[in-house]
């Protein structure tokens, strides 16, 4: 791992990887787009946390993506859920205030919002959405039932997607900037399975 800014941003190989893989094959412009829609969400996650009275620390950033770690465990479930949610709420409301700006050069800015949206609601952890349904369930049905549920949904979830980015990669032609996202999803399948939380 990379460290920057004094610990406070810590970058894997595989993102710095991945990212100069998409920016080479889809252009720069587009990556740069990514890019600003990842720092909304982030950014969705940091003002919830900070309005909720909770702490940010250390940025990591991973071949899914980003994760901001805060002390977290302070707040209560309700809170929690809603800091994880923040993330994709910010992208939706992104995209939104882009399709009421109008169309022309909005309109890949607001699909990148959207798709991340989309893409972070997966349940599967370390995305928002295995978050969310850990946070849910326990907060329903206790810590134990919230586990089981993130790990069989992360499961499901890792395994169906690392099948499907292949299967778009058959189709079209061998778009291998999209192997790592396969490779990682189904790494996840397998640790959810044996219960093992380290991130990527």
């Amino acid at each position: 791992m990379l460290l920057r800014h004094n610990g406070c941003v810590r970058v894997s190989g595989g993102f710095c990887l991945v990212t100069a893989w998409f920016g080479l094959v889809n252009g720069w412009r587009l990556l740069g787009i990514v890019l600003g829609a990842s720092g909304v969400h982030e950014l969705g996650h940091y003002l919830a946390l900070r309005l909720l009275g909770a702490s940010c620390g250390r940025l990591r950033l991973g071949v899914l993506g980003a994760v901001l770690e805060s002390d977290g465990g302070r707040l209560s479930y309700g809170r929690e859920l809603v800091c994880v949610l923040a993330g994709p709420g910010a992208n939706l409301l992104c995209a939104l205030l882009l399709t009421a700006a109008g169309r022309g050069a909005w309109e890949v800015m607001t699909g990148a919002n959207l798709v991340l949206c989309g893409f972070n609601l997966l349940p599967l952890r370390p995305l928002d959405g295995g978050r969310a349904l850990y946070l849910a369930v326990s907060w329903l049905a206790g810590p134990a039932a919230g586990e089981t549920a993130a790990r069989w949904a992360g499961a499901l979830t890792g395994t169906l997607l690392g099948t499907a980015v292949v299967w778009l990669m058959k189709c079209t032609g061998g778009s291998l900037w999209l192997l790592p996202t396969a490779v990682a999803a189904y790494f996840l399948a397998v640790r959810e399975v044996f219960g093992k939380q380290e991130f990527l």
